[in-house]
């Protein structure tokens, strides 16, 4: 039976507004499922991101060390460099294979690509010698031209070649045939790996088509745009014995694990199943102490370091004084506590006042470096007047992007869970809140986002 390797992107698609505590906790989940590689973007700033890899490097030890390379020498000595410490370390070399993908992010026509392609992955695998070329944008390229740029990758010591459907523009049974077609011609010279867009909603069975037709790894996201993690592997579960092949994920942890990371990353999972607090068996209330929430916590997967023990602790008696709290409950109290940038703002208190026949108001006081300001505002509803207070106080105003309201649990008593996404100087930066009323959540959540704009600008 043919095992599928499954290489997770889920921090290079969607990784740019995490904090640095949550891309740590997404590689760690990733790592527990037993995920073939653990794949990063590349390195843009020497420092925060170097320590990122050497952090995720120090407990990544079954799965590759994926860092993307770039496009120049200095980034692949960059990656290496951050890689020193990695078990199984590996650099990528990506780059677009279309006409205008090579003239619009290389700058390069078509003739300089070899020359191109051939000094990054040569250096590269002088450097690291587990190294892959990503041909992006594959199904756009010139079919001829993509075969002498694969030809020309393995030459140069790319012992894996990803090809990518970035547009999804094939077919599911297309771009199987246009798998097979390349796995012919390389015959068995390098791995083959491919990424299927998600665009069109077709990925996982583009994904498996092209198994079948002989490709090697599968590149996966959890709540990203590319092929999902837990609909992929739940596809090679249930159909694996039928179509002769099979993956080292850890299917009893999928549903468990994807859920985790999708708390963090504030999407959607392929499925609905939820998980619930009796199949834990864990149930806390305010007569619980900080040992007992921290092996709580580690029963779930979650391996707290004091501070953030500490901070979940805290969370947690607030939210016990009013309910009970079971495994729900405890895994969303870690996500909003433990995962987030330093506090520079804390919340001290909210008074919302709304109605059919007024206007809604609030007044929300927030806490920096030991001062009090207070913020009081009118808006169209209780959370948008919140927000604009927030505003008023922080003296800033930023592009609201997203914003999500949903119950954890159910019943009268049931905890709300908010996340909320700005937009500042390009980046997006997401914060997650949790209250038994969702205006609370929706504050927290709010102030949780701009602490990470706050750290990451100082």
């Amino acid at each position: 039976m043919k095992n599928i390797k499954i290489c997770d992107r889920t921090l290079c698609t969607a990784g740019a507004h995490f904090s640095f505590k949550e891309k740590i906790e997404i590689a760690r989940q990733l790592e527990r499922l037993n995920v073939n590689a653990v794949e990063l973007p590349e390195i843009e700033n020497a420092k925060t991101d170097t320590l990122l890899v050497r952090t995720v490097a120090s407990f990544v030890k079954n799965s590759v060390l994926s860092v993307c390379g770039g496009k120049t020498r200095e980034s692949i000595d960059l990656a290496a460099d951050a890689l020193r410490t990695a078990a199984k370390p590996r650099i990528r070399i990506e780059l677009p294979l279309s006409t205008v993908g090579m003239e619009y992010i290389c700058h390069k026509k078509a003739p300089k690509m070899g020359e191109f392609i051939t000094e990054l992955v040569s250096y590269a695998k002088e450097k690291c010698g587990d190294t892959e070329f990503c041909a992006m944008d594959a199904t756009r390229a010139d079919k001829a031209f993509l075969y002498e740029m694969i030809d020309t990758a393995i030459a140069a010591g790319a012992g894996i070649i990803t090809v990518s459907d970035d547009a999804a523009e094939q077919m599911p049974d297309e771009f199987a045939a246009f798998i097979a077609e390349i796995a012919a011609h390389i015959g068995g010279k390098a791995e083959i790996s491919v990424m299927c867009s998600d665009k069109n909603g077709l990925a996982s069975a583009s994904s498996v088509m092209a198994v079948k037709q002989g490709a090697d790894s599968v590149k996966t996201a959890v709540s990203g745009d590319i092929t999902a993690l837990e609909g992929f592997a739940a596809m090679i579960k249930n159909c694996g014995d039928t179509c002769g092949f099979c993956s080292d994920i850890k299917n009893t942890e999928l549903n468990r694990i994807v859920k985790q990371i999708v708390r963090i990353t504030g999407g959607k999972t392929d499925t609905a199943a939820p998980i619930a607090a009796e199949q834990s068996g864990i149930t806390l209330d305010g007569s619980d102490g900080k040992d007992a929430v921290v092996s709580a916590a580690a029963a779930l997967g979650y391996d707290l370091s004091e501070e953030d023990a500490q901070k979940v602790y805290e969370e947690f008696r607030r939210v016990a004084a009013k309910k009970k709290v079971g495994a729900k409950e405890l895994e969303v109290i870690i996500t909003s506590t433990a995962m987030q940038a330093p506090p520079t703002y804390t919340l001290v208190n909210y008074v919302i006042n709304n109605g059919n026949v007024i206007s809604a108001s609030a007044q929300v006081t927030l806490e920096r470096d030991g001062n009090r300001t207070t913020g009081i505002s009118i808006g169209d509803g209780p959370i948008d007047a919140a927000f604009l207070a927030l505003e008023q106080i922080i003296g800033s105003r930023y592009e609201l992007e997203d914003f999500k309201i949903e119950t954890v649990t159910e019943g009268k008593e049931s905890i709300g869970s908010a996340l909320v996404k700005l937009r500042f100087s390009g980046k997006l930066y997401s914060g997650n809140g949790i209250s038994t009323d969702i205006i609370g959540a929706s504050i927290r959540a709010y102030i949780n986002a701009v602490n990470k704009i706050v750290y990451g600008e100082a």
